[in-house]
């Protein structure tokens, strides 16, 4: 996801991801390599990826190639598939509307159901890493829980509000093949990769054939 332009803790159950943000970030990233972003049309980026059923070396090296990436790509959130690999993990280093920095990963997401008196809508501006330059208004709950498994494979509950809820819908989203794009109406997705066209990305991307 986008920035906009304008051992894990538990508590209740669910990952306590605000706590050492910006030593744990530099580890991963300071151990990784950054990569090229893939863009809209890039297959990888359209079905679902495979789950991760290997929680080993390679998988942690991936992870910190992801922060890596994320970083140079100035991202709040990148999901494996942003850097062409077919796997469902996506890493974090995002705000929340309260401006509490959190940092984390989630392997096999799985966005819950909410009740409906969770589901008060926020349609701030979105954007994306795989559509640079583009934003585009969209509605999403102001409150998220993912469920899934830590890099180790140990079950794992990730909640947030407004912005960061935004960030982890988006993420678990583009490991289901699915774009913040794909949510817009034909309108604002013709306006939105019209913006992508015309602008010039800050970050490396992968070239589609």
């Amino acid at each position: 996801m986008a920035q906009q332009e304008t051992d894990e803790q538990i508590n209740d159950g669910f990952a306590v991801d605000t706590e050492d943000c910006e030593e744990r970030e530099r580890t991963h990233r300071e151990r990784g390599s950054a990569r090229p972003i893939t863009v809209v049309g890039n297959p990888v980026l359209h079905r679902e990826c495979r789950d991760v059923t290997e929680f080993d070396d390679k998988l942690a090296a991936l992870i910190d190639d992801m922060f890596a990436s994320q970083r140079a790509a100035e991202g709040v959130g990148l999901a494996a598939n942003q850097i062409g690999v077919d796997l469902k993990v996506f890493v974090y280093d995002c705000p929340d509307d309260e401006g509490a920095r959190h940092v984390g990963v989630v392997c096999n997401p799985v966005l819950q159901e909410l009740p409906p008196e969770r589901r008060a809508l926020d349609d701030s501006n979105e954007g994306c890493l795989s559509v640079p330059t583009a934003y585009a208004s969209l509605a999403r709950p102001d409150y998220a829980e993912v469920h899934g498994q830590d890099a180790d494979g140990k079950p794992i509950k990730v909640r947030g509000t407004g912005y960061f809820a935004r960030c982890l819908q988006h993420e678990t989203d583009h490991l289901y093949g699915r774009l913040y794009i794909d949510r817009l109406s034909k309108r604002d997705r013709k306006d939105a990769l019209r913006q992508m066209d015309e602008g010039t990305p800050r970050y490396e991307t992968v070239p589609n054939d």
